[in-house]
C-alpha cells in the first residue's frame, strides 16, 4: 500500500520559526461527511483519508512526508544521533534460552541485524547452529518471525512470519534436524499461537476466515475459530474443533496441558480481562466442558496434576490468587485457595519442579516468590536490584531455569537459575557501549487530580540542578491492565547522554495495582488516566525538574491515545509531543480490524448518549480546537498497522494541522512496510529512533 507516486499538492498551510525551515504543509481536502449521534451531528471532514488504498491518500502520504523528511534532515544533530545510535545498538543481544525435547532453542541478534536469529544446540556447552534466520527472507528486513514452538520431541518447529509488521500471521513447520521446512502452510492466522499434541503429529491455533479482497487491513474481525491442523495435511483439511456462531466477538486460545490429557481453551471477548475456560478430555473424549463460562473473572491455567486444575485468577480478589479446582466437583463453593491475594499484584505463576514461581509487582517493580504446590512459601529469588524479572519458564519437572532481568540503565542479563539450591548465576551479559554509572533512578509518588498517589518514575544524570530547565520526557500508558515496570531501551540511552530526564509515570488504567485500579482508568474513568498524566508533568515542572517549554510527552497505541487528549486538554502544558500509532477517533475506533475489541476498555459512541458525549469530549481528533497553539508535535504512523489503522493519525494530523496557530511544527512521520511495531527492523528503529530525539532536542530548544 502507499504506492510512491509524486502529486503535486497545493499549499494551505505557511509558517516559519528562526530555529527551523519553513514549513508548507499539503493541502488536505475538507468533504463533507458528517455522522448523527443520539442527535448531535459529528462532522468527519477527513474520513477519505480512511481508504489507505486511495490514490489520493497514496499521494498525502507522500507528500506529507517529504515536509516531516525534509525538516528532520534539516537538524544538524540528527545525524549526530543517528550516528551514536547505530554504535548503541550494535552489541549482542540473546532471548533466554527455551528447553523442549532435550534441546535448547533461543534467539540472537549479533547488533545491527534487522531481525534476530533462532539458534538450537544440543547443550548449552555446544556450538549452537542458526535454525531460522529471517534476515534472508526480505533485502530490507520486513519480514519478522512472529513466534514459533518446537515439539515435545523436539522434532519439529512451527513458527510465525509476520511481513511488515501486521497483526497477520504464516505459519509453517520445519524440521529441527534437517533445517528443511515441510509443506505445512497455514494462513489468516491472527491473535493466536499453536500447543503441539504430545505425539507431534500436529498442534491446535486459531484463525478467521479469509478477508474481503482490499481489507486485509482494515475489515473487522470477527468470528475466530479453534483447528486441528495435522503434519502434512493442506489448510483445508483442519478439523474445526471449536466455534461460536452466536458470539462473534469470541475468540479462543487452546493448549494441551504437560500430561497431555486435556485441551484447555481460553476463550477471551475483547480485551475485557473476565474470561471464560473451557475443556475437553482428550483420553475420553465428549464435548467441550465449560468449566467458567461466566465471564466474571480472569482465568488462567497454571497447570493441571490429575484431575486438578491450578488456576490463576482474581475472583474476589482484584491483585490476584491461585486456586485449585477438582473436575470432579468443581463448584466455586469447593474451590481450594493455594496462594492468597496478597499486598502484591500477582502478574503469572509457573509450575517448575514441583512448585509455583509466582511473578507480582510491588509498586510496578518485580518480585519473585517461590511457592509449594500446598501454597507454603519457600523462598524468594534475589534480583540484582530494583527492575524487571522475565522467564522462569520450563516444564513441572525441570529443576533448570532461566530469567531474564533488566532497568531503566541495565541492558539485561539472563540468569540461570537452580530451583533446587535456589541459586542464580550470571549467564549471559550484554557488552553495550554504555556507562551506566553516571546516572540514577528513583521513585517518587505524586498527587493526582483527586488525590490518587501515581508513581512516577525518574531516571537522569546524578547532581542533575533543579533549576526548569532540562529537556524532560514524560512517557505513559495507562491502559487495558497493561504493566509499565523499568526496563532498558537503546534509544533512550542517546536522550540520557544528551542531559535528558525520563520520567515514566504509572498511570490508572494499567494492571500495576491490580483490576481495580485498572478499572477506575476505563470507560466513564477514562479521564483519570489524562489527570494522572497531567499531574505527573505539573509536579516534574513545580519540582524544577523542567519547565512546559522544555517538557515534551510521548506514548503509542493507548499512549498515543493519552499524548494526543493531553496536548488537547493542556496545550500550553507541553513543549513537545510525540502521538505513536494512536488511537485518536473514539468515535469511530471500533470500526476497524480488532478496534471493537477494545469496547471494554474504552466504551463506544453508540453505547448511549452519556457515552457518546463522554468519548466526544476527549477524543483528541474531535478535541481540536481552531486558533490554538499546540506544542511542536509529530506524530508518527505505519502503513501496515492493522491493530490501530493509520487513518487515526492520518485524521489528527490532518485536523492539527488544520486548527493550529502559531509556529510549533506539526508534522506526521510515516513509516512504510512497517505495523504497530513488533518485528520492526533495526535499520527502522534507529532511523525512528534519530529522528525522534533531533524532534525533540529542536523543539525544546536543547540542540
Amino acid at each position: 500500500m502507499f504506492r510512491v507516486s509524486l502529486v503535486l499538492l497545493t499549499v494551505s498551510a505557511f509558517m516559519s520559526s528562526p530555529a527551523s525551515p519553513a514549513l508548507e504543509y499539503p493541502e488536505t481536502r475538507k468533504g463533507g461527511v458528517s455522522d448523527d449521534y443520539f442527535g448531535t451531528t459529528v462532522a468527519d471532514p477527513y474520513r477519505w483519508l480512511e481508504d489507505d488504498n486511495a490514490e489520493e491518500t497514496e499521494a498525502w502520504v507522500v507528500a506529507q512526508n517529504a515536509v516531516t523528511r525534509s525538516y528532520l534532515d534539516s537538524i544538524p544533530a540528527r545525524a549526530q544521533i543517528h550516528e551514536r545510535l547505530t554504535k548503541l545498538w550494535n552489541y549482542e543481544r540473546y532471548s533466554t534460552p527455551n528447553k523442549e525435547g532435550g534441546r535448547y532453542f533461543w534467539r540472537k541478534n549479533d547488533g545491527l541485524q534487522n531481525q534476530s536469529v533462532l539458534y538450537v544446540t544440543e547443550s548449552l556447552e555446544a556450538e549452537p547452529r542458526v535454525l531460522l534466520d529471517p534476515n534472508l527472507l526480505s533485502e530490507d528486513g520486513t519480514v519478522s518471525m512472529g513466534g514459533y514452538e518446537i515439539s515435545r520431541d523436539g522434532r519439529h518447529m512451527a513458527y510465525a512470519l509476520s511481513t511488515g509488521g501486521s497483526d497477520w500471521k504464516e505459519w509453517r513447520v520445519r524440521d529441527v534436524e534437517t533445517g528443511e521446512d515441510l509443506e505445512d502452510h497455514l494462513k489468516w492466522v491472527k491473535f493466536s499461537g499453536v500447543s503441539w499434541l504430545p505425539d507431534g503429529s500436529g498442534f491446535y491455533y486459531s484463525r478467521y476466515d479469509e478477508p474481503k479482497n482490499g481489507e486485509e487491513l482494515t475489515g473487522q474481525n470477527y468470528f475466530q475459530k479453534l483447528y486441528l491442523h495435522r503434519l502434512g495435511d493442506p489448510q483445508e483439511k483442519d478439523e474445526l474443533i471449536y466455534e461460536r456462531p452466536d458470539q462473534k466477538e469470541w475468540g479462543f486460545g487452546g493448549g494441551v496441558t504437560e500430561d497431555g490429557r486435556y485441551l484447555v481453551v481460553g476463550v477471551w471477548e475483547g480485551t475485557n480481562p473476565k474470561n471464560g475456560l473451557f475443556y475437553r478430555d482428550l483420553e475420553k473424549g465428549g464435548e467441550m466442558v465449560e468449566l467458567l463460562n461466566q465471564f466474571d473473572a480472569s482465568y488462567s491455567l497454571i497447570d493441571s496434576i490429575g484431575d486438578v486444575f491450578f488456576i490463576q485468577t482474581d475472583l474476589d480478589a482484584p491483585r490476584g490468587r491461585v486456586v485449585a479446582i477438582d473436575l470432579k466437583n468443581p463448584g466455586v463453593d469447593h474451590w481450594k485457595e493455594i496462594i492468597p491475594q496478597s499486598e502484591e499484584t500477582l502478574e503469572w505463576v509457573n509450575h517448575l519442579n514441583g512448585q509455583l514461581v509466582c511473578g507480582s509487582l510491588k509498586d510496578a517493580s518485580s518480585r519473585i516468590r517461590v511457592h509449594a504446590l500446598d501454597g507454603s512459601h519457600v523462598r524468594d529469588v534475589e534480583l540484582p536490584g530494583i527492575g524487571s524479572a522475565y522467564g522462569f519458564g520450563g516444564k513441572p519437572d525441570d529443576t533448570e531455569t532461566f530469567f531474564y532481568f533488566t532497568s531503566f540503565t541495565d541492558a539485561g542479563s539472563i540468569y540461570r537459575h537452580d530451583m533446587v539450591t535456589g541459586e542464580s548465576t550470571l549467564y549471559r551479559a550484554p557488552q553495550i557501549e554504555f556507562d551506566a554509572s553516571p546516572y540514577e533512578t528513583k521513585q517518587v509518588f505524586i498527587d493526582s487530580k483527586d488525590g490518587t498517589k501515581i508513581p512516577v518514575f525518574l531516571v537522569h544524570k546524578k547532581g542533575l540542578k533543579l533549576d526548569g530547565t532540562n529537556p524532560t520526557l514524560l512517557y505513559g500508558y495507562g491502559g487495558f491492565g497493561v504493566s509499565l515496570g523499568p526496563g532498558f531501551s537503546i534509544s533512550r540511552v542517546a536522550w540520557l547522554e544528551q542531559g535528558g530526564v525520563y520520567a515514566m509515570a504509572i498511570l490508572r488504567g494499567g494492571g500495576e495495582y491490580g483490576e481495580d485500579w485498572h478499572q477506575a482508568g476505563t470507560k466513564l474513568n477514562k479521564q483519570n488516566v489524562f489527570d494522572d498524566f497531567i499531574a505527573s508533568a505539573e509536579w516534574l515542572i513545580a519540582e524544577k525538574y523542567t519547565s512546559s517549554s522544555k517538557l515534551a510527552i510521548a506514548g503509542g497505541s493507548n499512549g498515543g491515545l493519552l499524548v494526543g487528549a493531553c496536548m488537547a486538554q493542556r496545550p500550553e502544558l507541553f513543549g513537545a509531543a510525540l502521538p505513536a500509532v494512536g488511537v485518536m477517533d473514539m468515535l469511530r475506533y471500533h470500526k476497524f480490524t480488532i478496534g471493537w475489541a477494545w469496547a471494554d476498555d474504552y466504551g463506544t459512541s453508540e453505547d448511549s448518549k452519556e457515552m457518546f458525549e463522554y468519548l466526544h469530549r476527549y477524543s483528541p481528533l474531535h478535541a481540536l480546537k481552531d486558533g490554538v497553539s499546540y506544542p511542536a508535535t509529530m506524530v508518527t504512523t505505519a502503513d501496515h498497522d492493522d491493530r490501530v489503522v493509520p487513518a487515526h493519525s492520518f485524521k489528527f494530523a490532518a485536523r492539527l494541522q488544520e486548527a493550529h496557530q502559531g509556529e510549533n511544527p506539526v508534522l506526521i512521520r510515516i513509516e512504510t512496510s512497517a505495523g504497530h511495531g513488533a518485528g520492526t527492523p533495526t535499520s527502522k528503529s534507529i532511523d525512528e529512533a534519530a529522528d525522534r530525539w533531533a524532534f525533540l532536542l529542536r523543539a525544546l530548544d536543547a540542540e
